[in-house]
Order: C-alpha cells, then sequence, then structure tokens
C-alpha cells in the first residue's frame, strides 16, 4: 500500500479528498483505490466545506426533515442541515427543523434504529448521507430500513461516489470515478488483483481502514 495523495475538487474550495492506492476489501466489493474520509469528515473547516457542497445539489422545492448519517457522517450531516437551511430547504417538523441520527449496524450488516428514534424516520423525508458508495449495496440497505421504518427517502450524498443512481434516486456526490480515471471496483470473487496474486492491503469502509 502505497503512500496517499490528496484530491483536490475541482468546482468546490476547500474540499480535499485524501485518495491511498492499493488492493482494498470492503463490505460489498474490491477496490484499487481507498478514498479516506477522516479529515473531511472529523476536522470542523473541511467538514463545513464538504456539508456546503453537497447543500448545492439540492433544489429549494425539496423538503428534508431527517439526515439520516452512515459511517461517521454526524459531524458533517450537521453542518448539511445548517447549510440545508440556510439555502431555503424546507422542514415538515412542527419545530421546522432537521433531525440527524445514525442507525446501528450489527456485525451481519443489517441497520436498525431503536423506539427512542424512530419517530425521526416515520412519515419523514429523508436524505441518506455516507461517505463512499462503491455499489450502491450500502445506500439500497440504509433505504430500505428507512423504508420499513416508516419514512421516505428523497436523496442520496455522498463525499465519493462509483455510481450516479440507486433504485432511481439520484446519488450527489463531490467526487466520482472522473476524478481517478484509474479507479476499479470488482465483485469479491471476480477481482483481478486476487488472481493475479495481489495480497489485499487492508479491509476498510466509511470509517477507516484496518492493515492486514
Amino acid at each position: 500500500m502505497e503512500a496517499y495523495s490528496k484530491l483536490d475538487s475541482k468546482r468546490y474550495h476547500n474540499v480535499i479528498l485524501r485518495v491511498i492506492p492499493g488492493h482494498f476489501v470492503t463490505p460489498n466489493s474490491h477496490i484499487n483505490y481507498y478514498f479516506d474520509m477522516t479529515t473531511i469528515s472529523r476536522r470542523q473547516a473541511e467538514a463545513k466545506a464538504a456539508a456546503d457542497a453537497i447543500s448545492e445539489y439540492f433544489s429549494i422545492d425539496t423538503i428534508i426533515d431527517t439526515i439520516v448519517c452512515l459511517e461517521g457522517m454526524d459531524v458533517i450531516g450537521a453542518y448539511l442541515a445548517d447549510s440545508l437551511t440556510k439555502a431555503g430547504i424546507l422542514s415538515a417538523n412542527m419545530h421546522k427543523t432537521m433531525y440527524i441520527v445514525s442507525p446501528e449496524s450489527h456485525m451481519t450488516g443489517q441497520m436498525i434504529f431503536r423506539e427512542s428514534s424512530e419517530y425521526m424516520i416515520r412519515n419523514k423525508n429523508v436524505l441518506v448521507l455516507l461517505a463512499s458508495a462503491t455499489t450502491g449495496g450500502t445506500l439500497k440497505k440504509a433505504a430500505q430500513t428507512v423504508n420499513y421504518y416508516g419514512g421516505k427517502v428523497v436523496g442520496f450524498a455522498t463525499v465519493f461516489s462509483a455510481i450516479t443512481s440507486v433504485s432511481g434516486i439520484r446519488v450527489a456526490s463531490l467526487f466520482s470515478p472522473k476524478d481517478v480515471p484509474d479507479y476499479r471496483s470488482y465483485t469479491h470473487n471476480e477481482c483481478p488483483m486476487c488472481r493475479n496474486g495481489r495480497k489485499v492491503d487492508a479491509i476498510c469502509n466509511g470509517y477507516g481502514f484496518s492493515r492486514l
């Protein structure tokens, strides 16, 4: 696994993503680049810049009541709620402000909301916020969970996404494979790096990576 490089957004000022080449395993695929979200999701200035940029993807006639944050995106989620509100995005909640909530995830990948937070999903217009999407599997699972609890997904947002839509809903992303032309994603049993005997460098998800 090589040292990382920085990927600057061509469109948004102060939105910078760390990119690490290698052989990585995600919950849904094998990839040849890992997009490190640690600073962009945890450092105040970068998180705010990312949130401000994401907010530009949503039109003023969109209603968002709740932002469901996955993979440690809570800080960006809070700033995103503020940016959307300032941009004129409406909430149908009684108090006219958005909820920011994260589901619990079991080892099997199943997502649940506790009874104390179910009301933040039921009958709400929900925006799902994810660090990165490769196959769309996590976004689909999140949408199924929101639907199960009686909510309606009105949008998906990510920092990086290799896909443009899930279940007919657009995925708004700040970075895409166009920014890393040789980026590749493979299913677990069709990975050429594995076939060529290249060892896996790390297991990763939106929270970070663990070297093997």
